[in-house]
């Protein structure tokens, strides 16, 4: 019996190093178990649901159009760089989306394939169009660092589904559905959980360089983040702000890469 355990154990650890890709954006080793594709298709169908259940701000809605005008800056900065890195392909299947929702939370999130939510809530606390493009620049790295999809393969490792989604919706579809709702997030009644520490300021770095290729001033990211530390100080903790990170850990970091923003990613319009 425990030879029986040590050879599955062994091919299970086998299964993960040869499931680890290299992120190319990050350039970090990921354990990779879901197929770009795969996971894109799952998050339109769960973000078709979300904007079915949830009222979207009108186009005529002056704070949508400011959350478009933002977040389509930031897609076309995106292209262009990865672009320019030879990176195009990492883009494919993305079909951008910008959405404000109404709702008090203050929050937003990056589906994989580019579908981006804001809600209302969160926008008394960005107050400008600089700070919005770093909360939506944080938000698609998380997408593009496929942040998700790592966090779901290793859930599912755990979970004993380790031979990659397709396998697992085909055996196990709401356990593996289950996975990913987690590891996403974007049902109305869930709550997008919390990114890893490590996750969290490589979304900071990646999401502000992003942002300010698009022309948004870094610097603004650091009152912003202290305004968003004094909006959880009530007890009722902002979701986008429930992360490993303290403010004075994300803040300190953030200072640390500020001038390398400025000085080769700034471009002011």
């Amino acid at each position: 019996m425990k030879k029986f355990l040590l050879v599955g154990s062994l091919c299970v650890s086998l299964c993960v190093l040869n499931s680890c890709q290299r992120n190319a954006i990050t350039g970090r080793q990921q354990l990779s178990l879901v197929e770009e594709s795969e996971v894109q298709s799952l998050a339109a169908t769960q973000y078709k649901t979300f904007l079915g259940s949830n009222k979207v701000a009108s186009l005529g809605n002056k704070d949508a159009e400011m959350v478009k005008r933002v977040g389509n800056k930031i897609i076309k900065a995106i292209t262009s760089y990865y672009t320019n890195k030879g990176l195009a392909a990492e883009l494919q299947g993305y079909q951008w989306e910008v959405n404000l929702v109404e709702n008090k939370e203050m929050n937003a999130w990056c589906m994989p394939g580019g579908k981006i939510v804001v809600y209302t809530g969160l926008l008394p606390v960005t107050q400008d169009e600089a700070s919005l493009a770093v909360v939506m620049g944080h938000e698609i790295a998380h997408a593009l660092a496929k942040h998700g999809s790592e966090r779901m393969s290793q859930s599912m490792v755990q979970q004993g589904l380790g031979l990659g989604i397709s396998a697992a919706l085909s055996t196990k579809p709401e356990q593996t559905q289950n996975i990913f709702n987690t590891a996403y997030g974007i049902g109305s009644s869930i709550a997008m959980p919390a990114f890893s520490r490590k996750h969290e300021l490589e979304a900071d770095r990646y999401g502000l360089m992003f942002s300010s290729l698009a022309g948004y001033d870094p610097r603004k990211a650091i009152n912003f983040w202290q305004r968003m530390s004094t909006a959880s100080g009530g007890g009722n903790t902002p979701s986008l702000f429930s992360t490993h990170p303290s403010d004075e850990v994300r803040i300190a970091e953030l200072q640390k890469i500020m001038d390398d923003m400025v000085k080769n990613y700034y471009k002011k319009p």
